[in-house]
């Protein structure tokens, strides 16, 4: 089976084949780093960690880079509230988005570029564009020629008309005198005022536009032509629209060939777009205090990526119950296996069965990284497992192999579960001997005693036809 794309270029799904075989070439725009991030970020973190996962379980070798805009007026904002030099307000939350998403199980990119990193590149990239006539100076400032590039809009599916009426709309005053064309954006903004960040450039101090950035770091570490350009839907435009525009203007290559945006995190009964700037936004780190790592990355997932995922404390309640339920078949699946009782050398019936699960998970995956359709069978693989751990007598290659699979499968989504270490098992299996052989004792005080213990550090206990099986139970339940 072959993986199929939603490509936002052309609308439509298209078969998966990168430019070299085995290997996928990603880039994914990262954050500005500014704030601490809020769930709507790390859902796109999410999303393309996702993907990501995936594409590695099928096989590929995949070069993940992500960038840092660390050179932004939102930097330069927060470094004067803040009385920091604007690059260590970068490296502040840089650390913190690390922090954040590690806690998350956000695998780290192969790479993280930084702007200030990469602006010898960017001079010679905007230089190329003045010298091929797809861009020009004015008065300290350099920007692109917008009608220079014949498929300008093809990404966003707007017209040039209907681009430059919104865009004439927008410009200030001061900025239509020294643009050609209101559609025209920056490439390189000139210094206005003293201390300000900057650096040298042929066309004096100044510091790159938002949108030079990404086609610099991406064409530097990837190549001309990557596989796939990923982001949140409001990067489609004008960011990745000005990506491509600047991109192949310059290589005369295509710069990507598969599209993919993540829809957005919602918020409230009017389901309005979480954002900073509408102040309507939840912190990642905040939510992390409150709730199991778990969970929030569960939330995130659980949502086809190209869907707007709805926050609110149904959609919680829910990741807790579906979370609960993992981690009982786990705990099930765990203490089968150390118990000792598994007669059966094999069991055809279910080795077949873990097949097809295997590969209606994977047919769903296929379709898009459709992670809904993807979990929907991690849950129907759970009920099989369910009911073969209710079987009198069982195979300790069948519970392995069970084990395996789910583990695998969880993984894809960043569901990570740890085992209790074996002194603390040690000593919970000693008490809970203990206990059986007060029962044994007909001493039903102290068994109780026993039990009562355990629960007060958060263990409960389950007396099963197999025997005794524990469980921890976190606070929050």
């Amino acid at each position: 089976m072959s993986i199929q794309i939603y490509n936002t270029l052309s609308r439509q799904k298209e078969v998966f084949k990168p430019l070299h075989e085995g290997t996928v070439n990603f880039y994914v725009c990262g954050p500005t780093v500014y704030n601490y991030i809020h769930i709507g970020n790390a859902r796109s973190s999410v999303a393309f960690d996702t993907v990501r996962r995936y594409l590695e379980y099928r096989g590929y070798t995949v070069n993940y880079v992500s960038n840092f805009t660390d050179v932004d007026d939102k930097i330069i904002k927060a470094a004067h509230e803040e009385n920091l030099t604007a690059e260590a307000v970068s490296d502040k939350y840089i650390q913190a988005f690390k922090e954040d998403t590690q806690a998350i199980h956000i695998k780290p990119a192969s790479l993280h570029p930084r702007v200030k990193d990469h602006i010898p590149e960017i001079i010679q990239f905007i230089s190329e564009l003045i010298a091929k006539g797809h861009a020009y100076e004015s008065q300290g400032d350099v920007y692109y020629r917008t009608k220079s590039f014949a498929k300008y809009g093809c990404l966003s599916h707007q017209s040039l008309d209907d681009l430059q009426i919104g865009a004439s709309q927008r410009l200030q005053d001061d900025e239509m005198e020294r643009k050609e064309d209101p559609l025209d954006f920056a490439l390189w903004k000139s210094s206005k005022t003293e201390g300000e960040v900057s650096w040298a450039s042929p066309w004096g101090q100044g510091r790159p536009g938002w949108h030079i950035e990404c086609s610099v770091m991406a064409t530097k570490h990837l190549g001309d032509t990557i596989d796939i350009h990923g982001g949140g839907q409001d990067l489609e435009f004008p960011h990745h629209e000005n990506e491509i525009a600047q991109s192949e203007a310059k290589t005369d290559q295509t710069f990507a060939n598969y599209w993919m945006h993540n829809g957005f995190v919602t918020f409230g009964q009017d389901e309005e777009k979480m954002s900073k700037s509408l102040g309507n936004f939840v912190l990642l780190r905040d939510l992390l205090k409150e709730e199991d790592p778990l969970v929030v990355r569960y939330l995130l997932a659980s949502v086809h990526y190209r869907r707007p995922l709805k926050y609110d404390q149904s959609a919680l309640q829910e990741a807790r119950t579906n979370i609960a339920r993992i981690t009982e078949v786990l705990r099930r699946l765990h203490h089968r296996l150390a118990d000792g009782q598994l007669a059966l050398a094999d069991d055809q019936e279910y080795v077949r069965q873990l097949e097809n699960h295997q590969q209606a998970f994977q047919a769903a995956m296929d379709d898009d990284f459709n992670a809904a359709n993807g979990l929907t069978e991690i849950f129907d693989l759970i009920k099989t497992i369910n009911q073969y751990l209710n079987k009198d007598v069982v195979s300790g290659k069948v519970l392995t192999a069970m084990d395996r699979l789910l583990r695998e499968l969880l993984e894809i989504f960043g569901l990570i579960f740890e085992e209790e270490s074996q002194d603390l098992e040690a000593d919970i299996q000693s008490l809970i001997d203990q206990r059986e052989k007060a029962r044994q004792e007909k001493d039903f005080q102290r068994a109780d005693q026993i039990r009562d213990q355990l629960k007060a550090q958060g263990i409960l206990l389950d007396d099963t036809p197999q025997g005794t099986t524990w469980k921890r139970v976190k606070e929050n339940g």
